[in-house]
């Protein structure tokens, strides 16, 4: 095992600058998932880590050893693709092999090596296959192995289930949960799948534009988001966030008006200026449509449903308030309502977000 420490990391392609002085460390050990809008610069990093690209400025280590002029091969990094990348003229066996041949380690390892893997993972019984008779969750399986059997320092998957259907991306995503706990060998996990990422991640890494814009465990990410972009980005469906006027506080209670008029209130105790804009956030499953005559304590809006979404195990109800914010909210239960029906929501004064007018975080849920 070894850690990875990125420092002043900076890379352009043409005019085109994709990491800007990015300063990272990933310790031993750990599995650090990399997350953010398309372009954003994760999939460079993990080339920049394996040697596939060169860096415009910064240093790279694995370990103690700085390898900006390491070789690929001599880096002693695994790289599992979003392809798959196997020899559709080689067997299993000969995949997963072939980097222990080129080596030139004794076969007798070598047969060792990739039949322990292949155990591990399940597909002893296909190492005489070629890659075109495997299925998609078969030829992951073999990718992972190819890397296994290497015994790298560190492992890197670019988006390694983004091609398989949602109910082998779900099995794949354990197998490799339960891997990384077998192996404990350091991971970089690039993806755009919020499960994946709560699930696989001893850190996440959020990124934006070619910047960092936050660093913690999942549930730091979750409960305490640095500004609106990580707020949003995190969480199924993203958090609702809408804007708001201060307009005084009363019994421990910080009131701020919507455009239609209606008041919701928070009660973070913080310094906020009068007639000055904010911005409120609200998770989807922190909201309930409640009965007019409720007596329910918390803030209560005003609204339509425009559409409801049941997916079985849950629903996602998206409101129209009056305000002309739309608000999503997520619940176990089927809803009566449909369409154009009115309805009242409601949520805890303790579940909200506060942002200011440049989107950053003054109160937040704590972990």
């Amino acid at each position: 095992m070894a850690s990875i420490k990125l420092k002043g990391i900076k890379k352009s392609f043409k005019n085109s600058q994709i990491i800007k002085n990015v300063d990272l460390t990933i310790e031993d050990g750990e599995c650090t998932v990399l997350v953010g809008p398309s372009g954003c610069g994760k999939s460079t990093i993990l080339r920049l880590i394996c040697g596939l690209e060169d860096t415009d400025a910064g240093e790279i280590y694995i370990g103690d050893r700085l390898v900006n002029d390491v070789p690929p091969s001599n880096r002693g990094i695994a790289m599992v693709f979003q392809s798959y990348a196997l020899y559709p003229h080689m067997t299993v066996f000969e995949n997963m092999s072939f980097a222990l041949q080129v080596r030139k380690i004794n076969k007798n390892e070598i047969k060792e090596r990739v039949i322990n893997t292949a155990k591990i993972l399940k597909i002893e019984h296909l190492l005489d296959r070629k890659p075109k008779e495997l299925s998609g969750g078969q030829r992951q399986r073999v990718a992972i192995g190819r890397a296994i059997v290497r015994n790298p320092y560190a492992f890197l998957f670019d988006e390694p289930l983004s091609n398989l259907d949602y109910s082998l991306r779900c099995q794949m995503r354990y197998e490799i949960a339960k891997l990384k706990n077998q192996l404990k060998t350091t991971m970089v996990y690039v993806t755009h799948d919020q499960a994946e990422a709560m699930t696989l991640a001893d850190k996440i890494v959020v990124m934006k534009d070619g910047l960092i814009e936050q660093v913690g465990t999942p549930l730091e990410i979750y409960n305490s988001p640095v500004n609106t972009f990580v707020a949003k980005f995190i969480g199924s469906s993203e958090m609702n966030i809408f804007p708001v006027i201060y307009s005084g506080a009363n019994d421990n209670l910080f009131n701020f008006s919507l455009d239609s008029g209606e008041i919701v209130s928070i009660s973070h105790n913080n310094k906020f200026e009068i007639n000055k804009k904010y911005y409120l956030g609200i998770r989807p499953e922190d909201i309930h449509i409640v009965n007019n005559a409720s007596n329910n304590i918390g803030n209560k809006l005003n609204g339509n449903i425009v559409l409801s979404e049941n997916l079985g195990g849950e629903n996602f109800i998206h409101v129209s308030l009056k305000s002309g914010n739309q608000i999503t909210l997520k619940s176990k239960n089927l809803i009566s309502e449909k369409f154009g029906d009115a309805v009242q929501i409601a949520f805890d004064y303790k579940s909200c977000y506060l942002f200011d007018e440049n989107g950053n975080t003054i109160c937040c849920v704590k972990p």
